[in-house]
């Protein structure tokens, strides 16, 4: 369900104090959902994902670990390998500035957790060229959401770390198709948008897919 008016009525001019509390207000509503209610949605999401086009030709295919509530895509691991697609995760990008590299994740990929207390393929494995993709060779890009609304607009987490590694789509091409997730308690009536935001070719939920 939509948050509440006074925050979910933000509008393109929104302060920054405002954009950083419906942050707060979005991102504590995904955790306050119990491991039952995380379970249920993420294979609703599931479902939904294994519907989309971007989803079923894909053979590269980046997806995250969640964490803090995020919705949880992993179900769809077990499906893509079934498929013989390639699955990768975003690790953070040494000595660069708020980017990511994407590295395989198989069976047997040694994980660490990173500065954030995510779980990421460990900093040796992820320095060999053969077990990274760059950013334009993947086909699909699975990102998590804070928030989002019925016109594709999204809300990251603030660090910009997908914005300003995937600048590139805006003229580049081939370029993955992104696809946003997020619970269906994330939706807000409208989003402030910035200049540097990338576009979504869908946004998928535990209840609905939206489409720019």
């Amino acid at each position: 369900m939509p948050v509440n008016d006074a925050i979910a009525n933000a509008r393109a001019t929104t302060a920054p104090l405002e954009k950083a509390a419906l942050r707060r207000e979005l991102k504590r509503r995904r955790r306050t959902l119990s491991p039952q209610a995380q379970r249920l949605a993420a294979e609703k999401l599931s479902e939904r994902l294994k519907t989309l086009p971007e989803i079923q030709r894909a053979q590269r295919v980046s997806l995250y670990l969640p964490v803090h509530g995020e919705i949880d895509p992993t179900p769809m691991i077990k499906w893509f390998r079934a498929r013989r697609v390639d699955v990768y995760l975003p690790v953070l990008r040494p000595l660069a500035k708020n980017s990511l590299w994407f590295v395989a994740y198989r069976p047997n990929t040694p994980m660490v957790k990173n500065r954030f207390n995510i779980w990421e393929p460990a900093p040796r494995f992820s320095a060999e060229r053969c077990n990274r993709l760059p950013a334009w060779a993947l086909d699909t890009l699975i990102a998590p959401l804070v928030g989002f609304d019925a016109h594709a607009n999204r809300m990251g987490m603030g660090g910009g770390f997908y914005d300003r590694t995937l600048a590139f789509v805006r003229h580049r091409r081939p370029a993955p198709q992104l696809i946003g997730v997020a619970h269906a308690c994330q939706e807000v009536k409208a989003l402030p948008t910035e200049p540097w935001d990338i576009p979504l070719s869908a946004i998928v939920t535990d209840t609905k897919i939206v489409r720019p």
